[in-house]
């Protein structure tokens, strides 16, 4: 009953929201609707590092340098830079032209700002501090220098970092802005603008293009090169019921679902008039909140990653055999550049009777773990429950909280006590640019002091990250393999696998196969 309810409201709210035998032939092949992953509650990208917070900033915001199809940072509103043959001065210059989506011009002043608000947050930001004690300084309007004590080898990759947090470049006054609130008003120079006015919560999100936005002459290429969009009007449905989406997609009332549930990848693979692509390697993970008992014990989380069995958990969030790895034993990508297996010898095979012993000579006292499950978005939910079943098998007194997604987002940022509102573990998932070295993998480069939820704090870790990054060439690997090895030990939080998540667009939906890594770029598409 409750399903059927749930498809009729998301029914009667996808005809409100598309309404596409209303609209004019033009209008319609200018505009595209994209059944987003989730609701858009925070509008902040330098705030949050949920994923649809950083599409939203995408669509928006430019920065200063783009990542292209090969993972290598390209100028983007800078038009050109200089490195002294020491590597402790950085020049750089803005593209001439370039504004605001009020028409106002964007300055160094505005890149500095962003910069500095993006080094206080970010994990290479705060790396770049920590390590070269960096420091933007304008110069005159379009002119800008980064100063370093001493060399840092990821300056060009932080300025691209394409997730967790994205240094986008904002008005110097909201770039000042306190970082211990998210911003709410929002002023990009980006290829489309946010129409508040027409801003749905729970419902849709609009976006026009910006006439202010100042491409590049080169052809767009993910998130570099010119962002010219096909579409003058892009809305972001947000269809809870699986069932509403799918059919959606199937009558053609929207034109891309940027996340397609498990249970739908190979019905949908049948349909002649839909595309399926698998879009990156991404994990699910469970993070824990270090701040009170019982996972501020090591012991406790180790406990736990004895019990976690790999296949079942991705088997449970219904990937496809072909979209799945039976097990992956590294923090970082299997398959990539980082890929090791250090450490994790202990935690290969799962051994519920070894956790739950391990779980007592930990000192668990049966205390009451608050598990977030959220509700509305289908592999988290599988995800969620498994999380529920693995902890139950060991022992441990689950208190399942479902709620949607927005809503975790936003309850895990506070610290309070479990039973004051807090939480104890969530389940969440990270692609592959967001996990893929111990730099940009959003916990394993979460320093002690860090904001991010959980608040993961190991100083050896921390100590071994530092020696990544400064390690020359021929010893990365065997710093790499250190780094994991007190992973495996501090548990920042723990993998239940690797998987490849499926976007789907309607035929007529030209550019699909160029997107990367599973972000929605709209400018690389067409119809």
């Amino acid at each position: 009953m409750k399903r059927r309810t749930l498809a009729a409201l998301a029914s009667l709210l996808l005809g409100s929201a598309v309404g596409m035998a209303s609209l004019p032939a033009m209008a319609q092949a200018k505009t595209l609707k994209v059944v987003a992953h989730a609701d858009v509650k925070i509008l902040d990208p330098t705030f949050t590092t949920a994923y649809i917070t950083r599409n939203f900033g995408y669509m928006v915001y430019d920065m200063l340098f783009g990542l292209d199809d090969k993972g290598v940072p390209k100028p983007q509103m800078v038009d050109k830079y200089t490195t002294s043959k020491d590597g402790k001065l950085w020049t750089f210059t803005l593209r001439p032209g370039l504004k605001f989506s009020d028409g106002s011009a964007v300055t160094s002043a505005d890149a500095v700002a962003s910069m500095q608000r993006w080094t206080a947050r970010d994990s290479i930001g705060r790396a770049m501090t920590t390590i070269s004690a960096a420091e933007w300084k304008a110069v005159d309007a379009t002119t800008f220098t980064l100063t370093l004590k001493e060399p840092f080898g990821l300056v060009l990759e932080g300025m691209s970092k394409p997730s967790g947090f994205p240094p986008v470049v904002m008005p110097e006054r909201l770039a000042k802005m306190p970082t211990t609130s998210p911003l709410t008003e929002v002023m990009g120079s980006g290829p489309f603008m946010f129409k508040r006015d027409e801003w749905v919560p729970g419902n849709k999100v609009v976006f026009v293009k910006n006439p202010h936005y100042v491409p590049r002459n080169e052809a767009p290429n993910v998130l570099a090169g010119g962002k010219k969009s096909a579409f003058d009007r892009v809305e972001w449905l947000y269809l809870p019921d699986s069932n509403s989406a799918i059919a959606a997609l199937r009558k053609g009332e929207v034109d891309y679902v940027e996340q397609v549930p498990a249970d739908y990848i190979n019905t949908l693979r049948t349909d002649p008039n839909v595309s399926v692509k698998a879009s990156g390697a991404w994990q699910g993970w469970m993070v824990m909140n270090q701040l009170h008992p019982p996972f501020n014990n090591p012991k406790v989380r180790q406990a736990v990653l004895k019990a976690v069995n790999q296949e079942r958990f991705m088997a449970a969030m219904g990937y496809p055999l072909d979209m799945r790895v039976t097990y992956c034993a590294t923090f970082f990508v299997c398959g990539s550049a980082n890929d090791t297996s250090a450490g994790a010898e202990p935690y290969r095979t799962p051994d519920v009777a070894k956790a739950r012993q391990m779980l007592a000579e930990a000192g668990y006292k049966g205390e009451k773990v608050v598990l977030l499950v959220p509700s509305d978005v289908t592999y988290l939910n599988a995800e969620g429950l498994m999380a529920a079943q693995t902890l139950r098998s060991i022992g441990m007194n689950v208190d399942m909280q479902v709620s949607d997604w927005a809503t975790i987002g936003g309850r895990r940022a506070k610290r309070d006590a479990p039973d004051a509102g807090g939480w104890n573990m969530y389940v969440t998932v990270a692609g592959g640019f967001d996990a893929d070295s111990p730099i940009t993998n959003a916990y394993l480069s979460a320093s002690c002091g860090n904001g991010l939820p959980g608040w993961p704090c190991d100083k050896e870790l921390d100590e071994l990250r530092i020696a990544w990054l400064k390690a020359p060439a021929a010893k990365r690997k065997e710093a790499l393999d250190a780094f994991q090895r007190r992973a495996y030990e501090a548990l920042p939080y723990i993998s239940v696998g690797q998987y490849s998540p499926a976007i789907a667009t309607r035929k007529e939906v030209k550019g699909a196969e160029k997107l990367w890594g599973g972000l929605p770029l709209v400018w690389m598409l067409s119809k």
